[in-house]
């Protein structure tokens, strides 16, 4: 699978961007859509997860109730909407693609490039 993240930019505390991921070339292994993200000096970290063909989701404790993971099958895209930004959601965000439902990034099967999010307070 290649995955393609964008929509990243700078934005003030309070306010909203949406990351974009175009999947491409899905596989068997690729039940699940996830994205990751990671703050300079610290490790990648789990933010929200869907499965690609039922649409179930989860997210981590920190952005539940500000962010939200969905998916377009038909333009094989998935999206975060992330709202009400804090300064600690700066970080570079990835999209990844796993076979079961994980937390972990090590349990990943690809990676697209990131894409970075800065919220100036």
């Amino acid at each position: 699978v290649q995955l393609q993240a964008s929509g990243g930019g700078l934005v003030q505390l309070g306010g909203s961007l949406r990351l974009s991921c175009a999947v491409s070339g899905l596989t068997t292994s690729d039940n699940f859509m996830n994205w990751f993200r990671q703050a300079p000096g610290e490790e990648r970290e789990f933010v929200a997860g869907i499965r690609w063909r039922e649409g179930s989701k989860r997210y981590a404790d920190s952005v539940k109730g500000r962010f939200t993971i969905s998916r377009d099958a038909a333009e094989m895209t998935v999206y975060l909407q992330m709202n009400n930004l804090k300064p600690e959601d700066t970080a570079d965000y990835y999209c990844a693609s796993s076979s079961r439902q994980i937390t972990s990034a090590s349990e990943a099967v690809s990676w697209g490039h990131g894409t970075q999010v800065t919220v100036s307070s």
